[in-house]
């Protein structure tokens, strides 16, 4: 029997899986996300997640897809920027927000690009998620 060594083995905070479920190559076992990785995923399901679209938690989600149809001004991109922040705020205790950026495309009007910077708690390092946003009808 093998020791492993702490060594070279990085401590985990927190682990997720992932959203499609994949099994880690070779083996039965599902693959996990951890860490930063874990909260980044998080942050994104929470962007993306609709109120009332989760079973049994009907508050869940951001709810920002209904701002797409508004004409984009500064001040819809504040209130974008305000929902994100109290929604991870609410939902990721993981997660500390230091700032949320939203801004329309210029050429078009159907899509809204947000960049989320983070610390993740019990570590010191900047993190960012970028979340495309899209209206298709």
């Amino acid at each position: 029997m093998g020791i492993t060594s702490t060594k070279f083995r990085t401590l985990e905070y927190y682990s997720d899986f992932p959203k499609n479920l994949d099994p880690v190559p070779g083996r039965q076992d599902l693959s996990r996300k951890i860490n930063e990785n874990a909260v980044k995923e998080s942050i994104k399901n929470i962007v993306l997640t609709e109120p009332g679209e989760k079973l049994f938690n009907p508050n869940f989600g951001c709810g920002i897809r209904g701002f797409l149809f508004e004409q984009m001004d500064p001040s819809i991109l504040k209130i974008i920027q305000n929902t994100i922040k109290t929604s991870i705020k609410t939902y990721e205790p993981r997660a500390e927000v230091l700032s949320v950026e939203a801004s329309s495309s210029a050429t078009s009007s159907n899509a809204l690009s947000v960049n989320i910077y983070f610390k993740v708690l019990n570590n010191d390092a900047l993190s960012s998620v970028q979340v495309q946003i899209q209206r298709i009808r």
